[in-house]
């Protein structure tokens, strides 16, 4: 069974409905207890960080995604809360999970937030990027970003090169919403239960 984390940032509807779709079993948790009895996590988000991470806290969600082993895929604000930081609401610290620190694209280069369909600059072997091409689009609403390291997996451009999927060891994060992502993201959301069920 997969869980769908429940807190204040989070973006339950279409994710819920993407996994409806997929005829995909899930609950939706917002307690250790329940994510307890998962056999993977998704991650979701959208809103701002510092509140998001002040939820998590207030249920000890931010413990126990720090210390779990199992699968986890953050999208968009889920997956910027990974990292150790990040420069939205004057400096907010993320769960430390991934290295590195979020910054806002520079306005005067375009126009922010980046938002809407984009292709991977580049992209490496992944699971959960299985039967996925540069080519493919996906879509995006965000204004911060982390820099390419090496836990990137997939990165994208938009002003600058930035992460567009991470992995390191059990976690996974987009940048972008697979969920609103067609059948791209269909089959991304396919890899990442692929993954859970392999173990």
């Amino acid at each position: 069974m997969i869980a769908v984390i429940n807190y204040k940032a989070g973006n339950l509807a279409s994710v819920c409905n993407a996994l409806d779709r997929m005829g995909m079993p899930y609950q939706i948790a917002d307690s250790p207890s329940e994510l307890d009895d998962a056999s993977g996590v998704i991650f979701p988000g959208v809103g701002h960080a510092k509140p998001a991470m002040e939820s998590l806290r207030e249920n000890n969600l931010d413990s126990w995604l720090k210390n779990t082993g199992k699968p986890v895929l953050g999208i968009c604000l889920g997956m910027q809360l990974l990292y150790e930081s990040t420069e939205e609401g004057g400096g907010t610290e993320g769960l430390g999970i991934i290295p590195g620190r979020l910054v806002r694209f520079d306005a005067s280069e375009a126009k922010v937030p980046h938002m809407g369909w984009n292709t991977f600059a580049s992209m490496r072997d992944h699971p959960i990027l299985e039967k996925i091409k540069r080519s493919d689009y996906f879509y995006y609403v965000h204004s911060y970003y982390a820099p390419v390291n090496k836990f990137t997996t997939a990165s994208c451009r938009y002003i600058d090169e930035f992460a567009s999927v991470v992995c390191r060891n059990n976690y996974v994060g987009t940048q972008f919403h697979p969920e609103k992502s067609g059948d791209p993201g269909s089959i991304l959301l396919q890899n990442f239960i692929d993954m859970v069920a392999s173990g």
